[in-house]
């Protein structure tokens, strides 16, 4: 979902941070018209990709078809966004691509003292979006990712793929008594829900991706999204070694509402209920390995009212862990103000963090939180957090210093919700001993970030990051770390 101001506040993404102000559908040209898949329900509510500038980190969520005019176009590969296979132009194609290379160092990795790890990332996704007449569509993206470098360890296939179906779906799609409606199966990116639970996650080469089936019903102000999703277990070699993974199934149902504009004076709000569960046959917890079946029951409010961007989320967690009991908790609390009136003036914000922990150790009931498969940046790009035995408190800044360049800054002081359960890394597992040292400080980050959107389709981004560890991780052995990265990405 659309949710441009408040993302860049929190340092999700980098190209996010970059991106103009949300609008009804990412995609090119100067007037493209509605697409065929949108109801009147606002396209910033829907739950499909975060818009990049003029693109969307999903492709398919983009709407090209203002490039059927050659007046609309800017460049040759304009052309690209609009191939009509037939005369009336009803039958189409859309081609998408991305490159992005992206040098990355970690001192400390791990945490530990030891040699510092360099990584030279390279994505080269490459997709088409077939359109076959007004309710059919068909869409395709194969993906190839490389790593290089000193002391890499063993990458993981998101990182490391000679060729992948990154997605491959079918959809169906139409109108039912005023209200659009639909179909998707196949592999397919699901980001419909608050980002530190469902995301992309544009980090690692790869997107994270699932396979099943998503249906929709949207109208004027109501929508609901049904969806039973399988995870996805990357190899490295091919094609036939990206497998289905029936351990871990995701479904449930969102729905939204579109709060009225005259809300709090004016406003563009959207309050997102959601029932959820993930089941996993083979779950782990201090070593142990069960069945888990976790359900989430949330509440979602996010959007603009005036100058102020606001994302916030509430759930609470319950289940079985074998024949242990789950319950959690989790609340995040994101906003900003925009001081001026056009969208590229600075902002202010902070944004508040808390997911229980316990349990894990002690053979009781779970309290440990889940974060899904949120945005695993969210906190660090060295990956060191995570929502689940966690309190932060991160304010942040972002401005323009001059035209086209971004920069965002953010101090974040991180706890643990309790001492008796260790401090979490983004991957979900524990950070080994912390869970037997006293202390809830785990660290302090500083973050800072720019962006040169050198032109709509090429970016250059610079981070640098400096973790300091506090006592919950220096009893335990863990040190402090720093983080720098350069990477240029290009788009069409």
């Amino acid at each position: 979902m659309i949710r441009v101001s408040l993302m860049s506040s929190a340092l999700l993404a980098p190209a996010l941070l970059a991106a103009a102000p949300a609008r009804a559908q990412a995609g090119g040209g100067k007037a493209a018209p509605a697409t065929p898949i949108a109801s009147e329900y606002p396209a910033a509510g829907i739950g499909e990709g975060t818009a990049q500038g003029k693109y969307n980190v999903s492709r398919w969520a983009e709407d090209w078809r203002a490039m059927a005019d050659a007046d609309q176009r800017d460049d040759p590969l304009d052309r690209l966004k609009f191939l009509p296979l037939t005369e009336d132009g009803k039958v189409y194609v859309t081609l998408s691509g991305e490159i992005r290379y992206r040098v990355q160092a970690t001192t400390n990795p791990d945490l530990r003292d030891r040699e510092a790890q360099r990584q030279e990332r390279l994505r080269v996704f490459a997709g088409a979006d077939l359109h076959l007449g007004e309710h059919v569509r068909v869409f395709g993206e194969l993906a190839k990712a490389r790593v290089d470098g000193v002391n890499l360890g063993t990458p993981a296939g998101n990182l490391r793929n000679a060729l992948t179906l990154s997605q491959g779906f079918g959809e169906v799609y139409g109108t039912i008594g005023g209200a659009s409606v639909g179909v998707r199966a196949g592999r397919q990116e699901f980001s419909d829900g608050p980002n530190l639970l469902t995301s992309v996650r544009d980090d690692p080469t790869l997107h994270f991706v699932l396979d099943g089936v998503r249906a929709y019903a949207r109208g004027k102000r109501v929508r609901a999204d049904l969806f039973d999703l399988r995870y996805v277990n990357y190899g490295q070699q091919g094609l036939s070694d990206d497998r289905t993974d029936g351990g871990r199934r995701f479904s449930g149902v969102t729905f939204g509402y579109a709060l009225p504009g005259e809300v709090l004076g004016g406003s563009k709000l959207f309050f997102d209920p959601f029932v959820w569960r993930l089941r996993n046959r083979a779950a782990t917890s201090n070593g142990s390995v069960a069945r888990e079946e976790r359900l989430f029951y949330g509440l979602h409010l996010y959007g603009d009212a005036g100058p102020v961007t606001l994302d916030w989320t509430v759930n609470h967690q319950r289940g079985t862990f074998g024949d242990r009991p789950i319950r959690a908790w989790q609340a995040f609390v994101a906003q900003t103000y925009r001081l001026g009136a056009a969208a590229s003036a600075p902002r202010v914000g902070v944004h508040l963090d808390y997911a229980s922990g316990g349990g894990s150790y002690d053979g009781g009931t779970l309290r440990t939180a889940s974060g899904l498969y949120g945005n695993n940046i969210y906190y660090s790009y060295q990956l060191f957090l995570t929502p689940t035995n966690l309190m932060s408190v991160s304010p942040n800044v972002s401005f323009t210093p001059v035209k086209r360049l971004r920069v965002t800054g953010e101090y974040t002081m991180a706890w643990r919700a309790t001492e008796k359960d260790a401090v979490y890394r983004a991957s979900g597992a524990a950070f080994a001993g912390t869970q037997d040292v006293a202390g809830k400080r785990i660290a302090d980050l500083i973050r800072v970030q720019a962006i040169w959107a050198v032109t709509p389709r090429v970016s250059v981004t610079g981070r640098y990051e400096h973790l300091i560890a506090k006592d919950a991780l220096t009893r335990a052995g863990y040190h402090s770390s720093d983080f720098l990265a350069a990477w240029l990405s290009l788009r069409f």
